[in-house]
């Protein structure tokens, strides 16, 4: 399977299966693509021939095999073709150069993972990281927040020591051999529970050396209640720190202002920068949602970007069709000339020494993800779980309140053993929409909470936010593309 696009300039192909990217002259493009073609009309017969090879392999070296006779079977099909066979001059050298990556498993090559998703599904699994929801309260009114201003279709509610330490100590008897544990104290608002917060970091330092473990830690604030104490704490325990801002002023107060209706941007912006110049403007983010009022969003990334800040993400807003803030289909093509403007714009200045890094354009083509997670994605439900201030259970923190989901408890662990191994069975082979899609293996089937919320199926997917997720994973490719050619 390949993807063809062209982006800023650049004709790009992307060999799907084995993640291969190959940037081309336009001959090369539509000869490609007229490949592509015919053999989608003889796939069966490269099935068939890959089938063959694994089941007369072993069982470690079906997938070698199954891979290999593809590609022959591919290159006999390609040779047997009257476009091919007739080729001449550049042509030709063009087709054995494109044989010759078929041949390295480089272009047109086969799924080997599939015949691995049975193992897959019975793997054990160990819990690795904790969404700790510290307050169910907040200081802000965000006008799109999920969690209904810190509430979470609940009360509102603050985390104490005990049910903390609980869920610490819940986090290292379900963690396995595993070292390296992820804490993220969330919200609402954390530092509306700072105190609290602080213990539990003490504590978990000092479990670390009795089980041989690492906590990192993360924070995540809306900036209001950030002063030197807790940047001073932050620069000490926390391995990153979310800054959350919209972008510019007028974007930034509309959606997030104060419970009685005044902006939060001139407050929290001098605070963010401070905080981000002292950690040498690495292991944080300054975080950002785009929605309906503000589709031109390339422009506040670039405001973020030129207040400074280094790390950014800016990601669209998950809303229902009744939300006067949500994204709707007729603007994606707008969201699309956006991301492409973005790109362009970062390859620019990378060029002039002004570069910074963009969260849903971070990519890496040569090691990436393992293969479990370019099935699973986030592991919610199994691997990462969310904690409420009493110390339910849940798959993360956007199903936090709906009673469907809960798993257990920090005291009793995950009873909702069912609700796990459903979770467990969500990969992208489970989806219908993702067995076909070229950026499977980059997204990981999307998120099973916008799944849930849009379509009531975990392995279903949120179809605005896939075509978005492509559309990024094609900038992010252009942008490798461009940085290998200077």
């Amino acid at each position: 399977m390949i993807h063809q696009y062209q982006n800023n300039g650049y004709n790009i192909v992307l060999d799907v299966n084995s993640g291969a990217i190959h940037v081309v002259d336009e001959p090369t493009y539509s000869l490609i693509a007229e490949m592509d073609a015919y053999l989608t009309s003889h796939e069966d017969e490269i099935i068939a021939a890959a089938k063959q090879a694994a089941e007369s392999a072993g069982l470690v070296e079906s997938g070698t095999a199954a891979s290999n006779a593809a590609a022959a079977k591919t290159i006999e099909l390609l040779k047997s073709a009257s476009f091919v066979r007739e080729a001449e001059g550049e042509t030709k050298e063009a087709i054995e150069e494109i044989c010759s990556l078929i041949s390295d498993l480089a272009l047109f090559s086969v799924d080997i993972y599939e015949n691995r998703i049975v193992d897959y599904k019975s793997r054990n699994t160990v819990v690795k990281a904790l969404c700790l929801h510290i307050a169910h309260d907040c200081n802000l009114a965000c006008k799109y927040c999920f969690a209904e201003e810190g509430e979470y279709h609940g009360r509102r509610a603050i985390m104490d020591y005990e049910t903390g330490r609980q869920a610490l100590d819940f986090l290292i008897a379900n963690s396995g051999n595993r070292k390296n544990l992820e804490v993220d104290f969330f919200g609402g608002e954390p530092l509306l529970n700072f105190e609290v917060v602080k213990q539990l970091v003490a504590y978990g330092r000092e479990q670390e050396k009795k089980y041989d473990k690492h906590f990192r830690f993360t924070l995540t604030t809306n900036g209001v209640l950030l002063n030197d104490e807790v940047k001073e704490f932050a620069n000490r325990e926390c391995d990153n720190v979310v800054l959350s801002i919209d972008g510019r002023k007028e974007v930034h107060d509309r959606m997030r202002p104060f419970r009685k209706g005044a902006g939060s941007y001139d407050l929290i912006v001098p605070k963010f920068q401070d905080l981000a110049e002292s950690r040498n403007q690495e292991r944080y983010y300054v975080r950002g949602t785009y929605t309906h009022f503000n589709t031109d969003f390339s422009e506040d990334v670039l405001h973020l970007a030129d207040l400074g800040f280094k790390q950014i993400s800016v990601e669209p807003v998950v809303a229902q069709e009744t939300d006067d803030y949500a994204l709707r289909e007729e603007d994606l093509p707008k969201l699309f000339a956006e991301y492409d403007k973005l790109a362009a714009e970062m390859v620019e200045r990378k060029k002039q020494g002004k570069d910074f890094n963009f969260f849903h354009f971070m990519i890496d083509l040569e090691g990436g993800p393992c293969v479990y997670k370019r099935l699973s994605g986030c592991g919610s439900g199994t691997e990462y779980l969310a904690v409420t201030p009493w110390g339910d259970l849940y798959p993360c923190h956007q199903f936090v309140g709906n009673e469907k989901f809960l798993m257990g408890n920090v005291r009793d662990g995950v009873t909702n053993t069912e609700l796990r191994d459903e979770f467990k069975g969500c990969n992208v082979y489970a989806k219908e929409k993702c067995k076909k899609c070229f950026a499977r293996f980059y997204c990981s089937g999307g998120c099973a909470a916008n799944s849930y919320n849009f379509h009531g199926s975990i392995t279903d997917a949120y179809d605005l936010g896939c075509e978005l997720q492509k559309k990024r994973i094609e900038c992010a490719i252009m942008i490798k593309a461009a940085e290998a050619e200077a």
